[in-house]
Formats: C-alpha cells, structure tokens, sequence
C-alpha cells in the first residue's frame, strides 16, 4: 500500500485529516508514459469508513460533545472512548474504523467544538467522567467497564480517566506523556499543574523546523513531579505504543518511566510497545507518515519523527493489537 502511505502533501507541514467519515477517501491514481507525459490509465480509490448498517449518531448529552459510532448486529459490543491530540478537536476515522471491528466507539471532543472553549484555562476531569459514563449506558454497550484509546496529548487525558474514574477496563496511550502538560487538569478538589515545553531545549532543524523532542522537562525530577498522572491509582490494563524516532517528545521515556511506576506498586498490568523508525502521528492504517505540522502548544511547525516505510509498519501492526487488546479485556467483569 506504498501508493498511499508514501503520499506526500501539496502545502508542507500539513497533514492529511478526515474530519467525517460520511463520505468515502477519494485518492485519484494516474499512470503517465515517461516518454510523453501522456495518460494511459487512472483510477479512484475508495476508502469508506461506514459499514453498512452502523450508526453514526451525534452526541450533544448535557456537556458531551462527540459522535457515537455503533455497529450493526445485536450486540452488546465494548465500548470505547476514542481521544485524539492537543486541541481536543474532534476525529471520525479511528472511531468509525474500530466500530467495523465491532465495538460501539464515543469519539470524544473536548475543545474548540461546540461551544466547548477553544483555549480553556483548564481541563476538567469530570466532563470526561460524564462521557464515560454515558457511553456505559449505551444499550448497545458490554458492560461493566469500558476502554480508552488515545494518542498524544490525548494521552495524558486517558491516563488520568484510568487513575480517577471507576468503570475503565483497558487503556491505550499512544506515544502520550506520563505527566500533565500545558493545561492543569482538575478533578473535584484535586488539581495537576502542567509542565511546559523548556525554550533553550528546543533546536532547530537543517530545514528551519522546530525540533522539540527533548522540550518537556524530566517528569520523574523531584521539582516536576506534581504534575505526574498518579496511574499508580489504576487498576485496568494498559498498552502503551512508543515511537523510538518520535520528535514530538520522548515517549518511550514517558511509557518506560509509567511502566515503572506501575510495576513498584505491584502492578504488572501493562505492555510497552516499541517502534523503531516510526514518528509521532501513529495513525490507522495507510494514512500517509507526517513528518512536520504545526503545534498548538509551541505555535510553530516542528518535526515529528520517523521514516515512511517503518512508520506504515508501525501502524499496520499497532492497529491488529489495538483490536486483540480490547478484546481480549473487555471482555472480562474487572474494572477500576
């Protein structure tokens, strides 16, 4: 599938982003003579994300904003909570992706949609407690406990719903931090300060890019460690996927040092994976690598690590045990 993960954009440091999944991927393919430049075939490939039959169903529940995907048959299916990356904007395509592999998936916004704050002060725990529970109530929803995918920043958030909130059975933190960062986090009379992207660790690129990698400070220090998510609280599973090139910021320290919390308070309910050569953005399948883009946070473009061919085997292989994990825990009755 080297046609498609090897695409490259028109306008640099941008990134391919299906924000709805109604209508089909369209990628026009051409095949031209050397010789001439002439056409001699084309085609359109067609990528559908909504298998006949599922439910598409927009979420406006009391503060919730989201889209709830279900897929067709009787049921029940787990359920999943689906929370993407800093900005809290809202995503389809691994939502709607994982719903054809039979489970009922809430892709979760929470900022800048809705009437949700684009730039809040703050991040409250309990919206996301409210989410999880009203996923849980779902008809259509295997209880008692639910699973939470998520990726970057997004991570933080599903690390800290695993350590607070009951219900959650199976965790996937995708190349997230172990620590809070940028925003404080509160919930009910507990707050987590942030930690923030250190300047003079920021270098620059041959291209004139940002490289942030090493920008967040050391989590574990002694004068950082309030803002570390307590995941020592959590009693459900965990996954976490690591990039080895991810330039974003050091994930696989991030994962080894929650790994190691984890395991000095008895808990052997994780796995670490890593990938070598794989970037930041460890999308579905097939989605084309993106090497560069904007960053809300440091409001520049930066890199994100890794190289095309490692990084789509990465994401082939993280998507199948993405599937095996939650099925094979949230299938069982225990729950934080």
């Amino acid at each position: 599938m080297g046609l498609f993960w090897a695409m490259a954009p028109e306008t640099p440091h941008s990134k391919l982003l299906k924000k709805e999944v109604l209508s089909p991927t369209l990628v026009e393919i051409e095949a031209l003579s050397r010789e001439t430049g002439e056409l001699l075939a084309s085609e359109t490939n067609e990528r559908g994300y909504m298998t006949e039959g599922m439910k598409r169903i927009p979420v406006q529940e009391g503060r919730i904003r989201g889209v709830l995907f279900v897929p067709p048959g009787k049921g029940p299916f787990p359920g999943i909570v689906d929370l993407y990356t800093f900005g809290g904007r809202l995503t389809e395509p691994r939502a709607s992706l994982l719903a054809n592999k039979g489970f009922v998936v809430l892709a979760l916004a929470y900022m800048g949609y809705q009437g949700l704050p684009k730039k809040p002060n703050k991040l409250d725990l309990e919206y996301f407690e409210e989410a999880a529970t009203y996923l849980r109530r779902q008809s259509e929803v295997k209880g008692p406990g639910i699973g939470i995918i998520s990726i970057s920043h997004g991570g933080t958030l599903a690390l800290s719903m695993s350590s607070f909130l009951s219900g959650i059975s199976a965790t996937v933190c995708i190349n997230g931090c172990n620590a809070n960062i940028a925003i404080p986090i509160h919930y009910k009379d507990i707050v987590i300060p942030p930690l923030f992207p250190i300047i003079k660790n920021i270098k620059i690129t041959d291209s004139g890019l940002l490289d942030i990698r090493n920008a967040i400070p050391d989590p574990s220090l002694e004068k950082n460690r309030a803002s570390l998510i307590p995941i020592e609280r959590a009693s459900c599973e965990f996954l976490f996927a690591v990039s080895e090139d991810d330039h974003n910021w050091n994930s696989v320290l991030f994962a080894n040092q929650a790994a190691a919390t984890l395991r000095s308070h008895g808990k052997e309910s994780f796995k670490v994976v890593t990938y070598p050569k794989a970037g930041h953005f460890l999308e579905v399948p097939h989605m084309p690598y993106c090497p560069s883009g904007f960053h809300g946070v440091v409001g520049s473009d930066v890199v994100f690590g890794g190289e095309p061919k490692a990084h789509c085997e990465a994401q082939l292989d993280l998507w199948e045990r993405v599937q095996e994990f939650f099925k094979s825990h949230l299938d069982n009755k225990s729950t934080c």
